[in-house]
């Protein structure tokens, strides 16, 4: 995909670009065009489109972009000939990750801001998908419309949705921006190598980081940098990797659990980030006993 779409972005000027992101625009009086998506794909390119030449691609992709309706174009700065060849204004800077998460967010509407957002991490792929999925099953159960990120199957409440994994930063920001605009409150998503590429979650704020992995007050330190590191996400420092604990296993005990030693552990780490993210004891508590009533 690798597109930000028109449909759930909002639409700024390449003056507002240049000027909040200290990039150099060419030529100067373009600075009240306006570009409604952004796309690092010439087949993802959309009219109204910013294009961004990623730094490995074939200069000639420009003009690919420009004739499928891009409004503009972001390249580096030494490639602002090649740029002005195709017709359309360009942004001149060369992108890091952490600028093009911003970018992509700022483009998108900040979707991550209107919703809790849970990631779950850890050593084996499958078991966080798993996790996610009894993650979100859980926060739903309390009453909160959901959206998934995983490779193993997203959605956005009740809708499946057709993704290309593993995905990257725009395609994280488009599915953010789609499941806010069908109203999910919490965001689940599965940091694994099967579901995002590095810096797929740059310009994302993480509420609550979890892992079922059992870890030391060291380890889990460590755990936390290394994902942030490597996803690029940001978190509040005062934040700390939440694993299984003695209140949240307790709390598993209110619930009839089926499927053995696992299942309650994974139940128990959805409880602990329910937890860290503010919710009720009582209210959980209640969501056990409802859930233990209807087996």
């Amino acid at each position: 995909m690798s597109v930000v779409s028109e449909s759930i972005s909002r639409r700024v000027t390449l003056g507002y670009i240049a000027s909040h992101y200290g990039f150099g625009l060419e030529p100067k009086f373009a600075d009240g065009v306006t570009v409604t998506s952004i796309a690092d794909s010439p087949d993802s390119v959309r009219p109204g489109a910013l294009y961004v030449l990623k730094s490995d691609d074939d200069p000639s992709l420009l003009a690919v972009a420009a004739a499928r309706g891009a409004y503009a174009v972001l390249v580096p700065p030494s490639l602002l000939s090649q740029a002005q060849s195709v017709g359309v204004p360009a942004l001149l800077s060369t992108l890091d990750p952490e600028t093009m998460g911003a970018l992509a967010s700022d483009i998108a509407g900040t979707p991550a801001n209107t919703m809790a957002v849970f990631v779950v991490c850890g050593e084996d792929d499958e078991e966080i998908q798993a996790d996610v999925v009894r993650l979100a099953d859980f926060l739903h159960m309390l009453g909160n419309p959901v959206g998934i990120v995983s490779r193993s199957g997203s959605s956005s409440l009740e809708r499946e949705l057709d993704l290309d994994y593993p995905l990257g930063i725009l395609d994280v920001q488009h599915t953010l921006a789609v499941c806010s605009e069908d109203g999910a409150a919490a965001m689940v998503i599965s940091a694994d190598n099967q579901t995002l590429r590095p810096d797929a979650l740059e310009g994302v704020n993480v509420d609550v980081l979890g892992s079922i992995e059992g870890l030391n007050k060291t380890q889990s330190a460590h755990m936390l940098e290394s994902v942030r590191s490597c996803y690029g996400f940001s978190i509040d420092e005062r934040k700390r990797l939440v694993t299984c604990n003695e209140e949240s296993s307790w709390l598993v005990g209110q619930s009839t659990v089926a499927g053995g030693l696992q299942a309650q552990r994974r139940l128990s780490l959805s409880i602990a980030m329910a937890l860290d993210a503010g919710v009720r004891r009582s209210n959980i508590r209640n969501a056990l006993r409802v859930s233990k009533e209807m087996q």
